[in-house]
């Protein structure tokens, strides 16, 4: 029996796993609209009726398994599986769109959280003052029950977002939403737990929130520069990266939560923010390749466990009384209903804020907004703390509990249809048009290149009819009727999408520096921004960057000072040329995606002739990026030939590089010794921005470069 005790929290992670596993492949192949939490935790609650109802009593594993589960301590709850939640959702989180939500998520996140904690106490100060019933409540109470449920958890509404393919920039929202108001909602609540454990009440609430928030910042930001600082610096050894993130997550929370005492969650967020964007860009490839595939486990593993333990412990502690169920209900319905005051009291801020909020996206903001682990968690605190009444901490898990339960049953299984009813799910007629020609391409590829086999001799028994039957169909064209304008629009925010992919791997290749990475990015973003609105030539961004100053400008109108320019700005040259050149590698890209999509036989002539106008609008980019390069090259002779001399350099070592991995990916070299050749490409990639090429071409020019320090 001991050793079914001990080994029972594995014997449950094993169980859960092949549980989520089957149910995740039962989902696919069914193509069920059920969110895969709300089947983890449905599981989660029959087996705990099972155990609770002895009927598992003769399996002493799996009773030991379930039982483990049951008495899980909160306290291990939020700290093993909420810094992977939080850090993971940051992690993957666009930067740029989270700017741009960030003053409507933190609205829902801090006004938000206490409108709902407060109206939520009246509901159930009102319910309790109505019932016949001798009840333990007070205000004290009542707000930190308020507290603890009002933090939303809408891990299942943002796996449903993504997958109906809804706006990125709605569920963003709803991920930074949940982010940021998990770290309030823990802080309101220990403002009021505080008065029934040691910690006590605080003097001063409103202080003592502002330390514990700002605090947290803090906290997240220099653990997020500390750990940039270091990974940046062990670049040889993916390993000791790889560890020192995972533990610099876990770290950062427990230092916040337990040492500090501030918040943990912010700290997260901060933390989770910084590192996505500082870090990431400075990591290798592989590394960042590794964390992606990483977190993602993780994320997924930990929302297969905790949504089963959700449902585990509910079925085992929760003790209720006929009347329970009828404040259950009542509260299940004020909840939704402060929900849905708080979104449209915030709404008239919020839509005049950086993306806006359609009162579509409000709906369904107010009825996503579930409750799950986290506020379980903290009514598990409620339950082992003593100098609480027995009959409110009875309560508060049940009631907990079961709001838990009814928005998983009913606000997650009835997101989609909601959705679809809102329109909001729909594709425009211009993507189903994009979506329609990329399938022809692929079907007119795939014919061409079976006619090619068939002419092939060592192919001739070939029974032809039956490969022809593995040919794509050719499916019927969508409505001819797309507006000319949402087409174009369309199409280019599909180029913006191809462009920002192709700055990545640009950057990650070397062949351009990060801070043209950046600029790159942002004008890129900028354009995103406005939905193809705007022409592709809207660059202010790039073009801003070689506005001289006036005094560069007057210094061009004298000889003697020709010289003496072209050193001092050695490094804005050299810039300039690396951002010319990276644009015209993106714009040339998408000219070809422009071309390809124009050259299907899926548009009709005049659909090709409005397509003209983003061809022209590239071409444009092209043609006045080149003239940047030429003017560079006109009047900084010097640096110019510095910047194509590294660019020289770069192709050079990118193609050893290349072929490095072909004779990696061929077998021919140890990985022991193929890593030293890689660490030897990078090392020497450093010494490009080395000023040893200028020295050199400055000794070509017959004068003396000037001092190295104010260059």
């Amino acid at each position: 029996m001991e050793t079914y005790e001990i080994l029972a929290p594995l014997s449950f992670i094993i169980i859960s796993l092949m549980v989520g596993a089957l149910l995740k492949l039962i989902l696919r192949k069914t193509r069920s609209s059920l969110p895969y939490t709300v089947g983890l935790f449905a599981f989660g609650v029959i087996i705990g009726l099972l155990d609770r109802t002895g009927i598992l009593s003769d399996n002493v594993i799996l009773k030991a398994a379930i039982d483990s589960a049951g008495n899980a301590d909160p306290d291990a709850i939020l700290y093993i599986f909420l810094p992977i939640l939080i850090f993971t959702a940051a992690y993957e989180l666009d930067t740029h769109i989270f700017r741009k939500t960030l003053t409507n998520a933190t609205l829902l996140a801090v006004p938000g959280v206490v409108i709902a904690m407060f109206l939520t106490a009246a509901i159930l100060m009102g319910i309790v003052a109505l019932l016949p019933f001798e009840t333990s409540w007070d205000w004290n109470l009542a707000l930190m029950f308020g507290a603890l449920i009002s933090a939303t958890d809408p891990v299942a509404v943002v796996a449903l977002l993504n997958e109906l393919g809804t706006s990125k920039r709605f569920s963003t929202l709803v991920d930074a939403e949940s982010m940021l108001n998990d770290g309030t909602g823990i802080v309101l609540f220990m403002l009021f737990f505080g008065a029934y454990t040691a910690a006590g009440v605080a003097d001063s609430p409103v202080m003592e929130f502002l330390v514990v928030v700002f605090g947290g910042i803090l906290i997240g930001l220099v653990a997020a520069l500390l750990c940039v600082w270091i990974v940046t610096r062990i670049r040889k050894d993916s390993s000791l990266q790889h560890s020192i993130i995972i533990l610099s997550t876990y770290l950062t929370f427990y230092l916040a939560q337990s040492y500090f005492a501030v918040s943990g969650v912010i700290a997260l967020v901060v933390f989770g923010l910084v590192f996505t964007r500082f870090g990431k860009p400075l990591l290798k490839p592989k590394v960042n390749h590794f964390m992606s595939e990483f977190w993602e486990l993780a994320s997924y593993i930990a929302n297969t466990l905790i949504f089963i333990i959700v449902g585990v412990i509910i079925a085992l502690k929760s003790e209720a009384a006929w009347w329970h169920f009828l404040v259950l209900i009542l509260l299940y319905v004020g909840v939704n209903v402060v929900r849905w005051v708080m979104v449209f009291l915030l709404r008239p801020i919020m839509k005049k804020s950086g993306y806006g909020l359609t009162v579509r996206e409000s709906v369904i903001l107010t009825w996503g907004g579930l409750r799950g682990a986290l506020g379980l968690s903290l009514a598990l605190m409620v339950s082992y703390t003593l100098p609480i009444p027995e009959d409110v901490r009875n309560q508060v898990l049940f009631y907990t509990g079961g709001i838990v339960t009814l928005t998983l049953v009913i606000n997650a299984t009835t997101m989609k249809g909601l959705l679809e009813r809102l329109g909001l799910t729909q594709v425009s007629a211009a993507k189903q048009l994009l979506d329609y020609s990329a399938r022809e391409q692929i079907r007119e590829g795939s014919e061409r290149y079976m006619e090619g086999l068939t002419k092939r001799e060592a192919l001739s028994d070939t029974n032809w009819d039956l490969v022809r039957a593995f040919v794509p169909e050719k499916q019927e064209k969508p409505d001819a009727s797309t507006p000319t304008h949402d087409l174009v629009a369309s199409l280019r925010v599909r180029v913006l999408d191809r462009e920002k992919r192709l700055c990545w791997d640009l950057y990650t290749e070397g062949v351009i520096s990060r801070s043209t990475f950046r600029r790159l990015e942002a004008t890129i973003d900028e354009l995103y921004d406005k939905d193809g609105e705007l022409p592709l030539t809207e660059r202010k961004n790039i073009y801003d960057f070689y506005n001289e100053p006036f005094y560069r400008s007057w210094l061009k109108k004298i000889p003697v000072f020709q010289r003496w320019r072209d050193r001092y700005f050695h490094d804005w040259v050299i810039a300039g040329y690396d951002l010319a050149r990276g644009f015209i590698l993106t714009q040339k890209q998408a000219l070809k995606i422009v071309t390809d999509f124009g050259e299907s036989g899926s548009l009709s002539e005049e659909e090709r002739v409005h397509l003209q106008t983003l061809k022209v609008e590239i071409q444009q980019n092209i043609d006045r990026a080149q003239r940047r390069m030429n003017l560079l090259a006109a009047e900084y002779p010097i640096s110019y030939r510095c910047a194509v001399t590294r660019k020289a350099i770069r192709m050079l070592l990118n193609n050893e590089k290349r072929m490095t991995e072909q004779v990696i990916h061929q077998g021919l070299i140890n990985e022991e010794d193929a890593q030293a050749l890689l660490d030897n490409i990078d090392e020497r990639y450093k010494e490009i921005n080395t000023l040893y090429i200028h020295k050199v071409m400055a000794r070509q020019q017959k004068f003396t470069p000037a001092d190295p320090d104010k260059m």
